[in-house]
């Protein structure tokens, strides 16, 4: 598992919940260290383990920590760098849903030994789609689900989202795009500050 994922979920629990969250969290998990290092390499099981300390600690399912998680990515101040690549994906909340399946390979530009997990949409009718997540650890899908909802946010769309649970490793979520201009969303200007 890339430590950049790891270091993901860590800095999700220590801005979320504290310091002092996370330091018992490692502790559970046995990890042996005190943080990740983005641009190692550790074994899944290390993942898992930190998923269960966190839903132990936080009495939370660990659907909900990994729900939380993608909401993390696109919301939090830390991650801005997240959401400008995922608004890279179009100007509109469909053109950002139809860049999905391209994200994996546009990660990989960035950092080549990124593994991330497979997506596929089919549109199954007129503005509802289906989004399959073939991910190395199960809830990838939840994690993508936080994400769409805060991306949804982000455009200013309003979407009725559905997660399967998943079966044989790939997790489904439905989306259905009720109204595309349902508020206004988040500024992002492409050129992001830079130029005089």
């Amino acid at each position: 598992m890339h430590g950049l994922i790891n270091r993901s979920i860590q800095g999700f629990l220590r801005d979320t919940y504290g310091p002092q969250i996370w330091t018992q969290i490692a502790r559970e998990a046995r990890l042996g260290f005190d943080g990740f290092e983005p641009m190692l390499s550790y074994d899944p099981a290390l993942t898992t383990a930190v998923l269960a300390a966190a839903s132990k600690i936080l009495k939370r399912p660990v659907e909900g920590v990994l729900e939380d998680l993608g909401t993390y990515l696109v919301s939090h101040p830390n991650t801005e760098a997240v959401r400008r690549l995922l608004r890279f994906g179009g100007v509109t909340f469909d053109d950002f849903l139809l860049s999905l399946e391209d994200l994996p390979e546009r990660a990989r530009l960035a950092l080549p030994d990124l593994d991330l997990p497979a997506l596929e949409l089919t549109e199954t009718r007129y503005a509802e789609y289906r989004l399959t997540v073939d991910g190395e650890i199960a809830g990838m899908g939840q994690v993508m689900l936080g994400l769409l909802r805060a991306m949804a946010d982000d455009y200013g769309a309003l979407v009725l989202l559905d997660w399967d649970g998943g079966q044989g490793g790939v997790e489904t979520i439905t989306i259905q795009l009720l109204d595309r201009r349902h508020s206004t969303g988040r500024a992002f200007d492409l050129a992001g500050g830079v130029g005089p």
